[in-house]
């Protein structure tokens, strides 16, 4: 069933949240013209019941079918491995709940250089040994280990720590697609590309 500008937006996931089934329920509509009045679009824009953010829908007329939406939900890409894939899928699905969108992150991250052939010792020794083969960059090794140390504080429910934000699983899902581009993402395209 293809997606309507109507009074609910039917999507499969909150783009802000990642709640399942969400409840998108439009709070305001409008409708803009190009310069010389020749195309029109209407406008949606839906508040999800959960979390409270905007998502932005348009169509030729109301009740038809939805051209564009913003934002658009996250998703992995094709080329990224089986495994790694879902730990990422997963954490970008329970953004709502941010601790475990924070271990399930590190997961991935884990998995994704056991698939670059990164198994041995612990995280911390694959992402050292990643730098030092200059598969990341001391930057990006960085960032990896701050998401392996905050899932590390809510796997063993660390005292000392504060629990996660929504703000916290974002930036750590943010460094985890960013990993993924890197490591299979842009290499699947130059491949691509170079086959013609």
């Amino acid at each position: 069933m293809a997606l309507k500008l109507m009074g609910q937006l039917d999507l499969k996931r909150c783009p802000h949240c990642g709640v399942d089934s969400p409840m998108l329920t439009l709070s305001a509509q409008s409708q803009t013209k190009n310069f010389d009045n020749s195309i029109a679009r209407f406008w949606g824009f839906y508040a999800c019941k959960r979390c409270g953010g905007i998502v932005t829908a348009s169509a030729a007329q109301m009740n038809q079918g939805v051209i564009d939406l913003f934002p658009k939900s996250q998703s992995v890409d094709e080329s990224v491995p089986e495994k790694p894939k879902e730990y990422l899928t997963q954490a970008i699905n329970s953004r709502s709940a941010p601790a475990g969108a924070v271990m399930l992150t590190a997961s991935a991250v884990d998995a994704m250089l056991k698939s670059k052939g990164y198994s041995d010792g612990s995280l911390y020794k694959r992402i050292e040994k990643s730098v030092e083969d200059h598969i990341i960059t001391p930057e990006m090794a960085r960032w990896a280990h701050e998401v392996r140390l905050d899932a590390n504080d809510q796997r063993h429910a660390d005292e000392a720590a504060a629990l996660p934000t929504a703000h916290d699983a974002d930036r750590v899902i943010d460094f985890a697609l960013a990993l993924a581009q890197l490591l299979f993402v842009l290499p699947a395209r130059i491949e691509r590309g170079l086959q013609g």
